[in-house]
């Protein structure tokens, strides 16, 4: 006879890349029937688990992750995983709650979960992970307090032996090496249990974001970035100014088309005095931060896995950095990474601090998603060079460090008649890893808008917990706290400083600051 009590249905679960709809699955059905991994879109059609009761039937749909498309099968992916969500009895949306906030991805899916008219369940995953962790602490505490009263204890009994033996009590002195022994054996137990609780407690450390400054505004993406000052007045000429690969090709100071043979989109070649003015703003950022104090760095350009998830989060890493096939190295997407890197494992003295550095180096980037007319030419490619700033100091300085940071930026643009602006970061537009950020953007006459040439950033100790990166002081160790700063990024800067200095018979001003880098030229002639 049929149940007339008996339910059956079907359930969809949405959500974000990584904000864990397969574990939840896998914990709901009581075995792993859903891929579960820390690389985004695991799951890439739709998989149905179904669940048993004596008066119901569930049947999930695990869908995949819901992400920015960078192809057409992440297209592909997004469009499956919104369908699935329209041909179910209920929606389970899942939000990750070591996110800072809801973001623009979370936004999207809730609008087409309202437009879908579905019956919706909020699961707010991962919330448990701060309480987890302290938890482990608190257990890796005691393990340790442990394993150091039996090397007491050990240590005590050991030290009796000779004595015993001396003494002529043989069976005594045995008695105890049969202790100590078994201490030894309790020690190697121990030993493994700190191991366990110190891997897990980095696994969730990870995960978990820094405390973003009480002053950075709220918002959920870089649109509600918020200005805080020009320098400098913006201004539109009365002729036309080319776009900036345009400008360079009249200089013949680039080849895109031989850089594509050679290794594909997203690379150049830089010729003549395109390629010595690119040089010689990186020679001239390196001396201004010299004259500001800084040491100058040439640090290495690649580095191992365990630097790079020191120094940013999982899906920067995913999103930016190339592997080396074969080796646990990558290409530095900045040399921050190294820099930073640089400290690792280390106790640094008071009395040295701050270590203030200015570096240079290529970097490396995937930069997934560039597309459209503002991304040809050199504006966002997969190499180019950088002077960059670091500082490593005491906890009290770092918001001091942060304002110099920026306005040295800022100094150097105004010097090579650049306007600039600066914008405070919202919440949404900060990495993880990051308490407060500051972008510093240059004006385009030709776009007549300002756009991104660098960023300062302030990390309090969320790097140097990652790290290992302490102060000895005269209370006992504690975490440094780091920032971050571009002084140029050549050959992006390259774009500003062509719209602001161009003439219009197609000549390229050399600023005053600039001129004893470029051999005393004072003008770059177009050669047609």
């Amino acid at each position: 006879m049929e149940n007339s009590n008996f339910k059956s249905g079907f359930v969809s679960m949405l959500g974000r890349t990584n904000v864990g709809k397969s574990s939840i699955i896998n914990a709901l059905v009581g075995e792993k029937v859903a891929a579960v991994a820390n690389k985004t879109q695991t799951t890439r059609t739709a998989i149905r688990a179904i669940v048993n009761r004596p008066n119901s039937q569930i049947i999930f749909v695990d869908t995949p992750g819901i992400h920015k498309p960078k192809s057409k099968l992440g297209n592909v992916m997004v469009e499956t995983a919104f369908g699935a969500s329209l041909d179910v009895d209920i929606i389970v949306f899942v939000i990750d709650a070591t996110s800072e906030e809801i973001g623009r991805g979370d936004r999207i899916i809730l609008d087409k979960i309202i437009e879908s008219k579905k019956k919706c369940i909020l699961v707010i995953n991962k919330i448990d992970l701060v309480d987890k962790v302290l938890e482990l602490d608190k257990k890796n505490r005691e393990v340790k307090l442990n394993g150091d009263d039996l090397r007491m204890n050990r240590n005590s009994l050991s030290s009796k032996i000779g004595l015993l033996m001396k003494d002529g009590k043989k069976d005594e002195a045995e008695a105890i090496k049969k202790q100590v022994q078994d201490i030894n054996s309790q020690l190697v137990e121990n030993e493994k249990l700190e191991e366990q609780y110190a891997e897990q407690i980095k696994q969730i450390m990870m995960k978990i974001p820094n405390i973003i400054h009480e002053s950075v505004p709220i918002g959920e993406d870089d649109s509600k970035n918020v200005e805080i000052q020009k320098f400098g007045e913006p201004f539109v000429p009365d002729f036309e100014i080319p776009y900036h690969a345009d400008i360079m090709e009249r200089l013949n100071g680039i080849d895109l088309d031989s850089a594509r043979r050679v290794a594909g989109n997203g690379f150049y070649y830089l010729i003549g005095n395109v390629a010595r003015l690119h040089s010689a703003i990186l020679s001239y950022a390196r001396d201004f931060m010299i004259n500001k104090g800084f040491t100058y760095c040439i640090p290495p350009y690649m580095i191992r896995s365990d630097v790079v998830t020191g120094v940013m989060s999982f899906e920067e890493m995913d999103a930016m950095m190339y592997k080396i096939e074969g080796e646990d190295l990558y290409l530095i997407g900045t040399s921050e990474h190294s820099m930073i890197g640089k400290f690792k494992d280390q106790i640094l003295s008071k009395s040295e601090l701050p270590y203030t550095m200015t570096s240079y180096s290529p970097c490396f980037r995937k930069e997934k998603g560039a597309h459209g007319i503002e991304e040809r030419g050199v504006y966002r490619i997969h190499q180019f060079e950088k002077q960059e700033m670091i500082v490593v100091c005491e906890p009290d300085d770092s918001w001091n460090w942060y304002d110099k940071m920026w306005s040295y930026t800022v100094e150097l643009f105004r010097s090579l008649d650049i306007p600039v602006r600066t914008l405070e970061c919202c919440s949404g537009d900060l990495a993880d890893l990051k308490a407060k950020s500051c972008d510093v953007e240059a004006w385009s006459p030709r776009q007549q808008k300002y756009f991104e040439v660098g960023s300062c950033s302030n990390l309090t100790d969320a790097q140097a917990r990652r790290l290992g990166i302490r102060i000895k002081g005269e209370k006992g160790n504690y975490y440094a706290h780091t920032l971050n700063n571009t002084v140029v990024a050549p050959p992006r800067m390259l774009i500003a400083f062509l719209e602001n200095n161009y003439n219009p018979d197609g000549s390229i001003n050399i600023p005053k600051a600039l001129q004893p880098y470029m051999g005393g030229l004072e003008k770059i002639i177009p050669n047609n």
